[in-house]
């Protein structure tokens, strides 16, 4: 038993509250190939993680959040501060669930080493147990970097966001035989490289079964197949907080239109100074 930085959500106040640390570690997931399915979320902030957290094996600290959470049109321009601060957030709103972090666009191309620096400052800032990077063979290398020097790795193949501009839009990849046969590589690439898992997203379904059959790496899919070791999710889209539904994603919600008629309600009652009544307001003491 020891302690961490949780929201006691009767007050909205980050307090010190005891929780278990047994969290899940890089070994039990690894140890989940072709096991149980591994549950991954996305999570970008305290609250979020915390409601997450005892239902997750690992929440994602996704780039994705220059999107969710900052209204980027896309993940590209999402900094090493950002992954820092929102990374460091999930942990404190965490005890369970492996946290993993992205290194955005820029953090860890040019080098091994550069990807070292970024890594680990990652590491140190949040508490996270993981980062995530996305690109294949070209990656290789630095996916054995940080490996070989105690730095946990998963790798991203088939769709890579980052890469938008390159892949021309975000349609699904692998429909030809030879983009099918790079991506397969790909993932061997950074699995014999040292990837305990990989992220397998928008490919045509024999190939995230083919990749799955084919590493030791645990597969995560998100638009791939049912029979990848694990799935991952954007929380916000999972819980239909968006009026757009990917393809790939299964509304398991609906919060937006809960909290567009909470919000209604809210504001007629201030019009109409229904809102605040004696039991929202404070008497004078006698």
């Amino acid at each position: 038993m020891s302690t961490t930085y949780t929201v006691d959500s009767a007050t909205s106040r980050a307090t010190p509250t005891p929780a278990p640390m047994k969290r899940v570690t890089v070994p039990a997931v690894r140890a989940r190939k072709g096991g149980e399915p591994v549950v991954m979320l996305t999570a970008y902030t305290v609250r979020t993680a915390q409601i997450l957290d005892p239902h997750c094996d690992v929440l994602l600290v996704g780039d994705s959040l220059g999107q969710v959470v900052y209204g980027l049109p896309s993940t590209v321009p999402v900094s090493l501060d950002m992954m820092c601060a929102h990374g460091a957030a999930v942990v404190r709103g965490s005890y369970h669930a492996l946290v993993a972090v992205d290194m955005p666009f820029g953090s860890y191309e040019a080098s091994p080493e550069q990807a070292f620096l970024s890594a680990s400052r990652i590491l140190k800032e949040t508490g996270c147990a993981a980062v995530k990077l996305e690109g294949g063979e070209a990656m290789a290398p630095t996916v054995e970097f940080l490996s070989r020097r105690g730095i946990p790795v998963i790798g991203h193949v088939g769709l890579t966001p980052q890469a938008v501009n390159a892949l021309g839009g975000y349609g699904a990849r692998g429909r030809s035989a030879a983009e099918r046969q790079r991506i397969v590589d790909d993932a061997k690439a950074i699995d014999a490289a040292g990837a305990f898992a990989i992220v397998i997203e928008g490919v045509v379904e024999p190939i995230a079964i083919e990749i799955t059959k084919s590493v030791s790496a645990i597969t995560i899919g998100i638009g791939a197949s049912a029979e990848c070791d694990g799935q991952v999710l954007v929380t916000e889209d999972m819980l239909g907080l968006f009026d757009r539904v990917p393809r790939f994603v299964k509304r398991f919600g609906a919060i937006s239109g809960e909290i567009e008629a909470a919000v209604k309600t809210y504001a007629a009652d201030v019009r109409s100074r229904a809102f605040p009544t004696p039991d929202q307001t404070y008497a004078p003491k006698d």
